[in-house]
């Protein structure tokens, strides 16, 4: 049974978790932000950590920085967005939203499952996140898909 709550920044299993799953700085809409100084959620298992959530709330709108889960279709992923939305609802948001990259197709997969539609498209802005902000963001992606645009996806809160 997963159980999903939040958790400080300088949690020992957190840091290796991200260190496994290589999140920290997320380069997104121009701009690159640091996800483990954002709020966190994460799912354990047996006291395993086997996901977690970075996120941001600003006025009614809340942002999944980034989500990662040890495996898929285990409803891990699914367990950190309900929590999520428990938490976003509880402070009085009324979007949820996120940005992936055009190769992401298990996450584009995975998010409309889950309500989520498509309210932007960057092209060429990993590109551009590539020359001016992030080097190191490589020219293919998942599934070898060249990896060049933004997805934002966006639900209301239920």
């Amino acid at each position: 049974m997963v159980n999903v709550s939040e958790v400080s920044a300088d949690d020992a299993r957190l840091a290796k978790f991200l260190e496994v799953h290589h999140w920290a700085r997320i380069a997104r809409r121009g701009e690159l932000v640091d996800a483990r100084k954002r709020q966190l959620l994460v799912a354990l298992d047996d006291d395993e950590m086997v996901g977690a959530l970075a996120y941001d709330i600003v006025g009614t709108d809340c942002e999944i920085v980034v989500m990662r889960a040890s495996g898929q279709w285990g409803g891990v992923g699914t367990a950190l967005i309900d929590r999520l939305e428990e938490v976003a609802r509880g402070r009085g948001c009324s979007r949820l939203w996120l940005v992936t990259t055009n190769d992401n197709l298990d996450a584009i997969r995975f998010y409309q499952r889950r309500g989520f539609r498509l309210s932007a498209l960057r092209c060429g802005a990993v590109d551009e996140a590539r020359r001016t902000l992030k080097p190191e963001i490589p020219e293919l992606g998942t599934y070898d898909i060249p990896l060049r645009d933004e997805l934002e996806f966006e639900r209301a809160v239920d």
